[in-house]
């Protein structure tokens, strides 16, 4: 059977979207909002059973056998009609990939489908407050007994930590290896006994993220993804997936670009402020040839987007301030924007630890200094 052609493909994703946009939550980007986890799951099955599930996943396990252009037609196709592409990228990018490139077989059917089809909303348990973008540091244990592990520790900013019932989890299973060799990648049932999930308040008022504790959590030993002790690869292997996703929205990057230039509409700007708006447009359509380049399969050259990006967007948050003047103090979208601005610059890898996977992998200079 001859494969669909993307071109096909995408005209087809696109008169698809035109009828049923309206039955999508608004677009919240890679990650659910828990205010809208019920509309997104709705919104994930729809998908799933109209065929635009899973686009590159295999088709014995619920995806369509396309290749990752078809999928990248499919993003953009949703960015142009301004609908979320999945549930959650922590379920579809991160878990999925997991399961798919070192899962067993029947984690595999266990799994695969059933976070196509939303039955399974998924969590990362990656960070914890003295371990954020540096994971080698985690000291969150899962100590081997028998046909299980013990789980014990804690984890901060875990998006949709109260909505999700699976997570995938890494800890420390040898605490005499060094920092990266003995860590293990898990999949963890987030009902089980011994686990607390609690809100964690923002200063924007919001919270969007959870800390998770594990106190004597038992987990059985099937859910372990990859080798004992090699969960440093399977994490390092998934995380390039996110930044590739984060980064990759062309048609997101124009809309950005397009508010900048209206930013000005109606006000009087200094000299400065015309040119740093004139400097962050310029910046940013530099960054869009840059993303044109990057095509359907996430690399390290990934975090140049996320970089460039986060710090383009703090700017343009700062400068809105800036031109709102006095207003900017006021509850509303400019003082909204002021706060949640900083978080660009931690969230799916700090803007430090992008600084150095540019510098080590892409310019080839020598290892930070520990």
């Amino acid at each position: 059977m001859t494969e669909e052609s993307v071109d096909t493909f995408r005209a087809r994703a696109a008169a698809w979207l035109t009828q049923n946009r309206q039955h999508a939550p608004r677009d919240y980007g890679a990650i659910c909002p828990p205010d809208l986890v019920t509309e997104a799951k709705k919104w994930q099955r729809l998908i799933f059973d109209s065929g635009f599930a899973g686009i590159h996943w295999p088709t014995e396990h619920g995806g369509q056998g396309l290749s990752p252009a078809h999928h990248g037609a499919w993003v953009e196709e949703c960015a142009k009609v301004g609908v979320p592409p999945v549930l959650n990228m922590v379920g579809l990018v991160l878990a999925g990939g997991a399961v798919m490139t070192f899962g067993t077989d029947e984690l595999k059917q266990q799994h695969l489908r059933s976070t196509l089809n939303a039955d399974n909303v998924w969590c990362q348990l990656f960070s914890e407050p003295g371990a954020g973008s540096d994971l080698g540091s985690l000291a969150t244990r899962a100590d081997k007994d028998g046909d299980r592990f013990i789980i014990n520790g804690q984890k901060v900013w875990c998006s949709g930590g109260r909505c999700s019932n699976w997570g995938i989890l890494m800890a420390r299973t040898d605490f005499e290896a060094k920092k990266h060799e003995g860590i293990s990648f898990f999949l963890i049932p987030m009902d089980l006994p011994g686990i607390e999930v609690r809100p964690l308040k923002q200063m924007t008022g919001e919270s969007e993220f959870d800390e998770v504790f594990f106190t004597d959590v038992e987990l059985p030993a099937e859910y372990l993804i990859g080798p004992l002790h090699g969960g440093w690869g399977v994490g390092m292997a998934v995380l390039t997936n996110e930044r590739g996703h984060i980064g990759a929205s062309i048609i997101g990057l124009e809309r950005r670009l397009e508010s900048m230039a209206n930013l000005g509409k109606g006000r009087e700007l200094s000299s400065t402020q015309r040119q740093q708006l004139a400097a962050l447009i310029s910046t940013g359509t530099a960054y869009k040839s840059v993303a044109q380049t990057q095509g359907p399969v996430a690399s390290t050259a990934s975090s140049l987007m996320k970089l460039g990006i986060t710090e383009m967007m703090f700017n343009m948050s700062m400068l809105r301030g800036d031109i709102a003047g006095a207003d900017a103090m006021l509850d509303g979208p400019d003082a909204l924007g002021m706060m949640s601005a900083p978080g660009g610059r931690i969230a799916g890898g700090t803007s430090q630890v992008q600084r150095n996977i540019i510098g080590e992998r892409l310019l080839g200079l020598p290892r930070e200094p520990k």
